[in-house]
């Protein structure tokens, strides 16, 4: 018999539904279901836990032979890598902390989610989406990953924001090797509006290569106060954030 069957086995017995169980070990009935359906299996405190419930050795609940020790289990979850942990204390039924992590496809659902698939108001995984977000995709109001998309502020390798930095960046605002925005500042900018970098391309463009309709060369000495007076008058909503950026950059 093996662990699903003898876990289903003891809790009938014991007259226990699955819920009952899963409060009994600190975790949701969706996880009991699992450990019963053979989909995943319990780590060795959950499993010492469990032997508690029911008073049995955990050989025996693993179904080892007399032979076989325990070790031979935990040889086997070392290379399942999976682990799972869902608090009881929720938000609107949402989990406060949930983490689902290891081999496959594992989702991880919480106001704080850590899993290879990540959703949350704060989220890290593989693939995650939240207010903030972390990982190698990542969608969110803030975004940090390896391929950055956000609302707000993107971070990553490639970034796609309102406000963008990266290797790759494309944003209102755009920070990069290669950046691609309304304003940019890049080894390579190319902007609608302004642009400042090592070649940069815009309404106006400053750089040592440039290209759009009024130029400034680094090469050449470049007035603080006229690169302000010509910005705002070209482009008057400007944020001044922005503007006292421009006149720091030349």
């Amino acid at each position: 018999m093996n662990f699903s069957e003898k876990l289903i086995e003891l809790r009938r017995k014991e007259g226990l539904s699955q819920e009952q169980l899963g409060h009994k070990v600190n975790v949701s009935r969706q996880t009991v279901s699992k450990w019963e359906l053979g989909e995943t299996t319990p780590e060795l405190e959950k499993l010492l836990e469990i032997s508690k419930v029911f008073d049995i050795s955990i050989d025996d609940l693993v179904g080892n032979s007399k032979n076989n020790h325990v070790y031979d289990y935990l040889y086997y979850r070392r290379f399942r890598l999976h682990y799972e942990f869902q608090s009881k204390t929720t938000i609107k039924g949402v989990p406060l902390v949930h983490i689902n992590v290891g081999y496959g496809l594992r989702k991880a659902k919480g106001i704080i989610a850590t899993g290879n698939i990540a959703q949350g108001v704060l989220s890290i995984g593989f693939f995650s989406l939240g207010i903030l977000s972390i990982g190698c995709l990542a969608l969110g109001i803030v975004s940090v990953a390896g391929l950055a998309f956000a609302l707000l502020l993107a971070l990553g390798g490639a970034a796609i924001g309102g406000i963008a930095i990266g290797g790759v960046a494309i944003g209102i605002v755009a920070f990069g090797g290669l950046a691609v925005g309304v304003y940019s500042i890049g080894g390579a900018a190319i902007a609608s509006n302004v642009a400042i970098g090592g070649y940069a391309s815009a309404h106006i463009a400053i750089g040592d290569q440039t290209s759009g309709d009024i130029l400034f060369h680094t090469n050449n000495a470049i007035s603080s106060r006229e690169l302000e007076k010509v910005i705002l008058q070209e482009f008057p909503k400007t944020p001044r954030i922005l503007i006292d950026l421009f006149k720091m950059m030349i």
